[in-house]
Formats: C-alpha cells, structure tokens, sequence
C-alpha cells in the first residue's frame, strides 16, 4: 500500500506523474474543481462577512470518494494541484472536504507546485512542499462570489427589462460592451474617398514604384485629392512636368535592428495560434493542455512537452536559458547566439503569479523529432511554442531600408515630390526560425522585401507611367480572437486563465457570433450591453472592472483583505439593482425602434426584441386592438433594418394554392423558424428554401416527404402506448415514458408485445432535463393502483388550497420578486 496520495487535477497528468514517483506514492486526480457554490439564492452570505456555501460538485462526487478512501490510509497526503489562484482553491477545497469527513488528523497536508511535468520537476516539487497559500484561496473566493453576486442580482433585472432567460456577468459584460461599440462605430462610420498618385519607373536592375511624397509646394496628406477630377488634374501636372523621367534628388542607407518577440505568455500565445493556425482561444489552451500533461512518445512514455500554459511571465529558467543556448549554437552556429541571454520584462503586476514562460520543457526535443508522436493540431501548436521560444533566444536580425526620393520641378501650383523606399535584410537572426505574425499590416510590411536598383544623386530614372488610384476610409476592424484577447489584456480586463472562458461564454449564450472569423454582436447581445452601460455603467466600465482585478491580485498577495473589497462592491450594486428594477422602461431597455408609418393602415411600424428574438410590429399596444407581428429574417438586424425591409417581412404568410385534395397551402415563420402548412401538417423549409420565394410545387415536395417520414416512423403500434418506431439514431421502444434499444439479433417487425414490454421493464429510467434521473418515489407513484393516485391526488389539491389561502396574505410585489429570482437562480454565471 502507497504511504503517500498525491492529488493532481486531471488523469491524463496523474498518469504522467505516477511512473515518476514510484510505488510509494498513489497519484489521484480531482477531475477538476471538486466544490462549488450551492444553485440557490443566499448561497454567498452578504449579512454575515460573505460566508460561502459549498457543495461537491454531482460528476466529481465519485472521484471525490475515491481520494477520501486513499486519504483515510495514506501517512501524507500532497496536495499538486495547478500553481494558479484557481489550483490553489482546488487543492484547499479538497483540504476541506477531508478535515470534514476527519481524514486529515495526525496528518501532513503538503502542497506542491510545478511549473513543467518532467522527472526532476516533480521529484524537486514533492521534495519541497509548502503551506496552503490562504491568500490566493481568498482572491478565488472572493472573484467567484463577485461573479455569483452579479450573476444572481443582475439576471433577474435583464429578464424583466430585456428577455427571459438572459445572465449578466462581471468580466464577460465589459468584453461583450466592447464588440457591441465596435459595431456601432461600424454602423455610424462614414466612408471618405481620397486618392493616391504612384510614379512606375523603368530600370535596368528591375522595375519598381515611388509613391507621391510632396505636392503644390507641400507635403502631400491622405485627404489632399479627394475627388476624381483633382486627382486627374495632379496627375495631368505630374506627367507634363516629368517629361518622361524622374531625377534622383537624395538616396538614404538606414540600418536598424529587430528585436525577436518574448517567449509566449498565456495571451501572446491564443494570440498567435488565432493569426498563425486559425485556432480558437478554447482549442489553443485545450491542445496545450494535452502538451503540458504528457504525450505518449514510445519507448520515454508519457512525456509532459511544454511548460504550464497558464501564465502572465516571460521569464525563463537558467535550466531552460542553458539547453536554448546550447540548442542555437549547436543548430544555427555562434553567430546566432547574443553575447548574452535575452531578458524580457513581465506585464504581470502579480509576483505570487508570475511563473515561467510558456516553453518546450526540453528544448532538444525538437518538432521533427516529436512529431510522429502528436495529433495534427498538437504538432502545429507544439511547433509554434518551440520556434517562438528558440528566437527568443537568438540574436536580433539586421535591416538595411533604402529610400530614394525624386523630385519634380516647375509643377503647376508648386514643387512635387515621390519616394521609392525597399528593405532587405541584411542578417536574418531570429527570423530564420519564427516571425510574429500581426492582425493589421503597415506601409512598413510592404516595404519589406523590396529590393531597389541601385541609385546615385543626379540620375535620370525614365517614367513609364504616373498612376492615380482612387480609396475610401474603411471602418474600424470588427475584433477577431485575437485582437479581442489583446485588448481585453490592454484593458486589464480577465486574467490569462479566463480569457477563453470569458468569449466561450458570450459565444454560448448567443450575445455574439463568428463572421468570417470576426466577432458580431446579436441584437439580444447589443440589447444586453446597451441597457448595462446605460443603467450599470460602472459595472461594465473598463478602468473599473481592470480595478477590481488588480485589487484581487492585491488580496492574493496577503496586500488586502477580502471581506472589506466586497463590501465596498456589493453595497452600491445591490442599492442600484433595486434601483433599476422599478425605473427602467422596458422598450427602452430592449432598443426598441420605430421606423415609420405603414401607407395602407396608418399604423406606426417598429422593431422588438421579443421571447424569441427581434421581430417587426404594425400598430401601438396601447392604441390599437390588434397588432400584426413579423420574425426578422436570418441576417436582418433590428439596429440596421429599414422601413422598406420591414414591410417584407409582412408578406408572409403567403398562400401559394391549393393540393389536389383541396387543402389550402400557405408558407409562414413561426418559433422554430420557416414552414410551409398543408391542412393540419407543418414542414420544416429546408436551408435553401426561401418563404417569400418558395413556389407551389416546390411546397407540396416538401409536405409530401414529411407524409413519408411520418408514415414510415411506426414499425409496429400495439394499441396500448407500445411502439416500435424508427428514430434519429434507428429504430427503438417507448411506451411514452421509457425508451428501450432493440438487441441487434431481433427484426423491429417480428417484436412481440410481451418482448417489448420485458426491454422495456430491463431499460433504465428515462433521465430528465438536467441529466438527473426520476426519483424512486416518482417511479413507485407510477406503478401504483389508480385509486392510490387518486387519493393521492386529492391530498395534495387540499394541501394546494391550504398553501394557497397563506400565500395571498404575502404582498403580490414580494412575491413577483421571489419568483424573478428564484427564476434567475437557474441561469446565474457559474
């Protein structure tokens, strides 16, 4: 029996770590966190010093029962859980549970941390274990009862205010307010037309171009030529001074160096795998987690290949600083090598969190030697890491930028001027290994590359063609992953760990969408953000959200104390929660717009947020008795659809005639999107199929096959609610209640009832919408006698009516609250 259990928070680590140790270590995994807050409302305490209840977490409960079982009999249990604030509260969570169950007395909790899963890592951390970190514990606490206070008070408003089943949170709110501005200023942008004047030159070493630097006496500006008319008028002028050819007025050598970009931290690296490899920020940190717990490589066994991937730190071991320089000087030669190694300052104000780098845990273990052993996607991020993390360490590459300037005389209305500027390199350095990739290219990234003739003072260029090319202004960029998680660290917004969280959520609750790689907001996305930055701003302000983060990291350096920081944060929002609840207008709150009036009726015709979505409406709710409504079309939004568009939308539903037995055909939208109704059957349209353009035909096609899928779906129907049917996944029993496979030796045809009624008797119990299944109480209430239920029944109508009769005492307001809440409960920010 092992004397020691350690526990890590994943298997596949915990497989790794196991042949390291020995037999005298059991290694368990968590299987992530182990406790969180209870569902329910109160389940952070705000009377009485924000007291928090736990409960362990359903899925975990089994592997949190087999560590209290390997506890009871270990002598000292080590506690290796990730070396971020969020492992540390797992590895105290954990701690608690086993003081609770009285699995800890006598003895010693040690905690270990490691950076990398290698052999001499692991022996080194277990080696030198240290105390619980209480004051990362209490910034953990503390962030998830912020998260779960503005979850849980928040929600219930925007349910009221905006739509059911909406959820705010404190970090993703501000992220979710800057794509919603960001697209705003997309829709206010006004384009500007400018024009760009460009000299082609002939030369005996090549072709090239020079852009107009100088007109009419001055520098020439972006907004100088305007219109076509000028711009062809410029051009005129060019040409007729030139006279064919351009001197050379001045010839410039500048050399400057390029410095390789720092080793990857947790935000450089989402960053890069998004513009490098077209990775999502959840994918990056979901393959780097797979590194940095271990890969199969043959005969080593599991092998941890990179570093710990949650980190803010560009520093490096002098372990790991040694084998880099050793690796270079031994694979691109000395001179590739600085005199010294290179350090990088870290952004990270949080010393207790700035760990290494994310690096190679052995830079010898090159991709072309591993690559054999890792899944495609592994390769390439495993690749990226190492070539970033080997330029680091090379030396600078040297640039040479020519420029050429030419000037041209005697133009109409004063001198001009063009430049022709190139840039080659002069010694590669670290870009024979790794370039960082950029969201925007500059004038500069052009330049590069570009190889001029060469150029003396006084010589005469010929001109084979002067260019005047028209442009417009382009509205800012929508973000994309990786501008987004830039600017979220610029802002100071998150933490490395939460990043991929914060867009995983937005993207889950449809606040926001992908759009050829480029986040979007939905209208009920902007409906959100716009009613939380008009009535919570300072909640959804950058500099405070940054604040309140930097004050966390204060408290997980024993710098600050927790209970005060959520104090000072929860008085003020509970007081302006209250305050909201009862001001804010609904329509308002929901952007609600009216576009015009309607020709035919007179009526003014607006757009809505509703249940399911944005639709048009035709008429005042307080006016007029009946209203028409109109779902918006896939694409449409409510913030950019006109009149026009919205009195489409009311073509529908459409008649398109009638099926040979008389039945009329019409098409509409309803809930679950566009259909065509034939008599009393409704079909689905399919992809391809547009409402307002669907034809006769085309309708009946679609009515006919669902005809057919419906006929064919029963195999056999007993006449007592036992069937056969044929289903998404093939064929199988219900009564209803119960489904039941069928054994792949029977024929659905051939089944008896007595054979279906004993698969259904052997089939579990049918699970419910959280995944939990009827209880054994609900199972027996089933099964008994219908005089039983009855009287059942009857016992519970006059319990009803007794609760009831208290009920009405209460205030109706109170009880509106409750159930909001109660409501809210349910969707609050895990």
């Amino acid at each position: 029996m092992a004397k020691n259990l350690l526990i890590v928070e994943s298997p596949a680590k915990a497989k790794t770590i196991n042949k390291y140790l020995g037999k005298d270590f059991q290694v368990l995994a968590s299987y992530g966190h182990v406790r969180d807050l209870l569902p329910k409302e109160g389940a952070v305490d705000t009377e009485h010093n924000f007291a928090m209840k736990y409960e362990v977490i359903e899925r975990n409960e089994k592997h949190v029962d087999a560590i209290a079982k390997a506890a009871k009999v270990a002598d000292d249990i080590y506690l290796a859980t990730d070396l971020d604030r969020e492992g540390e509260a797992i590895s105290w969570h954990i701690s608690e549970i086993l003081k609770e169950r009285g699995l800890t007395d006598g003895k010693k909790l040690h905690r270990v941390v490691f950076s990398e899963i290698t052999p001499r890592a692991i022996k080194a951390a277990v080696a030198a274990p240290r105390e619980l970190s209480l004051e990362m514990v209490d910034a953990q606490q503390a962030r998830r009862a912020l998260d779960y206070l503005v979850g849980f008070n928040l929600s219930p408003v925007l349910w009221r205010k905006v739509q059911r089943g909406l959820s705010a949170g404190r970090v993703q709110s501000p992220a979710l307010r800057m794509i919603a501005e960001r697209e705003e200023e997309i829709e206010a942008f006004v384009a500007r037309e400018y024009w760009s004047v460009e000299a082609q030159l002939k030369h005996a070493e090549g072709d090239f171009s020079a852009r107009l630097t100088k007109l009419s006496g001055k520098k020439f500006e972006q907004f100088d030529l305007t219109n076509e008319a000028d711009a062809m008028a410029a051009r005129a002028a060019l040409k007729e001074a030139a006279h064919g050819q351009l001197t050379v007025s001045e010839v410039g050598s500048k050399e400057r160096k390029r410095r390789p970009a720092p080793p990857f931290t947790t935000s450089t690296l989402q960053q890069e795998a998004a513009r490098k490899l077209g990775f999502g920020t959840t994918r990056t940190m979901k393959i780097a987690q797979g590194l940095y717990e271990g890969v199969g490589l043959g005969s080593e066994g599991n092998v941890g290949l990179i570093t710990y991937m949650r980190t803010d730190s560009t520093a490096l071991s002098g372990e790991a600083l040694g084998e880099l320089r050793q690796l270079i000087a031994r694979d691109y030669g000395n001179k590739a090598l600085p005199d010294h190694p290179q350090v990088y300052r870290t952004k990270s104000k949080n010393a207790q969190e700035a760990h290494e780098a994310i690096r190679p845990t052995s830079a010898m273990r090159t991709p072309r030697e591993v690559a054999a052993f890792l899944n495609d996607d592994q390769r390439k991020l495993y690749e990226l890491i190492w070539k970033r993390t080997v330029a680091c360490q090379m030396i600078h590459a040297t640039m040479n930028t020519v420029s050429v300037d030419f000037d041209v005389k005697h133009v109409k209305g004063g001198d001009a001027a063009f430049r022709a500027t190139g840039t080659t390199v002069i010694d590669p350095g670290f870009l024979a290994v790794y370039e960082e990739g950029r969201d925007q290219k500059t004038a500069e990234d052009d330049d590069e590359g570009r190889r001029l003739p060469k150029l003396v003072k006084g010589e005469q260029v010929p001109l084979k063609e002067i260019l005047a090319e028209q442009h417009f202004t382009e509205p800012p960029p929508r973000y994309s992953e990786a501008s987004l998680v830039k600017a979220l660290e610029e802002y100071g917004i998150g933490r490395p760990s939460t990043y991929a969280s914060i867009i995983q959520v937005l993207q889950n609750r449809e606040y926001v969408f992908l759009d050829s790689r480029r986040f979007r907001p939905t209208d009920v996305g902007r409906a959100v953000s716009k009613f939380l930055t008009q009535h919570f701003t300072q909640y959804v302000d950058y500099d405070f959200t940054a604040k309140l983060e930097d004050e966390l990291d204060a408290v997980s350096r024993g710098e600050e104390a927790w209970v005060p920081l959520m104090r000072r944060f929860w008085e003020p929002f509970k007081q302006q929660v209250e305050e909201k609840t009862e001001s804010v207008d609904r329509s308002e709150a929901t952007g609600a717009r009216e576009l015009g009036t309607d020709s035919k009726t007179g009526k003014p015709i607006s757009v809505r947020l509703g249940r399911y979505g944005p639709y048009a409406q035709i008429g005042d709710k307080d006016t007029d008795e009946k209203l028409q409504f109109a779902s918006l079309r896939p694409g449409q939004s409510m913030h950019t659809i006109t009149l026009e568009e919205a009195l489409e939308l009311f073509k529908l539903p459409r008649k398109l005639g009638a099926a040979e037995n008389g039945d009329e055909v019409s098409v509409g939208i309803g809930r679950f999107g566009p259909f065509v109704k034939q008599g009393d059957t409704y079909a689905s349209l399919k992809p391809e199929d547009d409402p307002y353009t669907i034809e006769l035909p085309r309708a009946l096609q679609i009515v006919q096959e669902k005809l057919e899928l419906l006929a064919n779906r029963i195999i056999q129907d007993f006449g007592n609610g036992v069937q056969v049917l044929n289903g998404r996944y093939g064929p199988y029993i219900t009564d209803g209640d119960k489904n039941a496979r069928i054994p792949k030796d029977q024929d659905p045809k051939e089944l008896t009832e007595a054979k279906c009624l004993e698969l259904l008797a052997a089939a579990p119990v049918k699970k419910g919408r959280f995944g939990k299944k009827t209880s054994t109480k609900k199972a027996a209430a089933k099964a008994a006698p219908k005089k039983a239920a009855a009287k059942k029944t009857a016992t519970k109508k006059t319990v009803a009516k007794k609760v009831a009769t208290k009920k009405t005492t209460a205030k109706k307001t109170d009880s509106k609250k409750t159930v909001a809440k109660k409501a809210a409960s349910k969707r609050a920010e895990a």
